[in-house]
């Protein structure tokens, strides 16, 4: 008897075995509610998204509405530009292009400084030394962490004793001290990750470390360069610190951050011009800042992963 209820409940054991298996809702695969929960937080994240860079667009917004409405209007506040006008820019076309032509040479100027002192020492720190390189890397974030506006005041008691104060050499100086520490920083990681086998190529070929840098280092490293220009013309080209200490007296030599008081009076200010100047003056930036988005990715994550 025992021996014949033992294949019974063996078979009745396999048999519903492959039952188990088959109900819905208990396979690997997943459910309509669990598939469904991704997008719903997709969608919240997207919405979130678009709210969060429309706060942070609207005074962009707002500055281009005040630059198209006329002065009458302006107190009234309305959220599109009632009293359309575009004398603002003609007025602004006609008295601030000086400045903004002494920004350009500015940053320009910035940029060229910057990359002829950063990226030497970007590549003696990255691939050269081989002692106090960690020193040397403290000091150049601790330089960065120096108030721009005691920098702004040494500056301006070396260039009263030098005679260079009013002038864009002088400028173009001072604003270079703000680049060059993050541009080595940045040269550096991105350098320390060029395959020390191509420099080792281009030693046994008899080229020298100025060779190497040259023709091997400096023509790998176009993103990095790329990245420390944009980020250097920035700088200088949205610099009121510097400019207002040691480039006050200027004249027309003054740059565009320093042309935008021309319509700040004691008694009253032309709001609208004010604001069509500051259009023109992100116009610039804007378009550089599209023009290099993928060089400037790949040169900041330069560095992180290493092989």
């Amino acid at each position: 008897m025992a021996m014949q209820a033992l294949p019974e409940s063996t078979g009745t054991t396999r048999s519903s075995a492959p039952r188990r298996l088959g109900r819905p809702g208990r396979t690997g695969g997943p459910t309509k509610a669990a598939a469904a929960r991704p997008r719903g937080r997709g969608f919240w994240k997207t919405v979130l998204g678009l709210v969060l860079t429309g706060l942070m667009l609207f005074p962009l917004y707002w500055m281009v509405n005040v630059s198209l409405t006329e002065r009458s209007a302006i107190r009234e506040a309305s959220f599109y530009p009632r009293a359309f006008t575009l004398d603002n820019y003609r007025t602004v076309l006609g008295d601030q292009l000086p400045y903004l032509g002494t920004s350009v040479i500015i940053g320009l100027g910035t940029v060229v400084l910057t990359l002829i002192i950063s990226a030497p020492a970007g590549y003696a720190l990255g691939k050269l030394l081989t002692r106090g390189k960690r020193a040397l890397s403290f000091l150049l974030i601790v330089a960065q962490m120096i108030p721009a506006v005691v920098m702004a005041l040494g500056f301006y008691a070396v260039y009263t004793d030098l005679g260079v104060l009013d002038t864009l050499p002088g400028l173009i100086l001072a604003d270079s001290t703000i680049a060059v520490p993050f541009a080595v920083m940045l040269f550096s990681a991105f350098m320390s990750g060029i395959p020390k086998e191509l420099l080792e190529a281009a030693q046994i070929d008899g080229a020298s470390h100025t060779r190497t840098f040259f023709t091997v280092v400096l023509p790998l490293s176009r993103n990095a360069a790329v990245t420390v220009g944009l980020f250097a013309f920035l700088w200088a080209w949205s610099d009121f610190l510097f400019t207002s200490t040691l480039n006050r007296g200027g004249g027309d030599l003054r740059p565009i951050t320093m042309g935008l008081y021309d319509y700040i009076g004691s008694q009253n200010q032309e709001w609208g011009q004010l604001m069509a100047t500051a259009v023109l003056a992100s116009i610039p930036t804007a378009v550089l800042l599209v023009v290099a988005q993928r060089f400037v990715a790949a040169g900041l994550t330069a560095g992180a992963v290493k092989d």
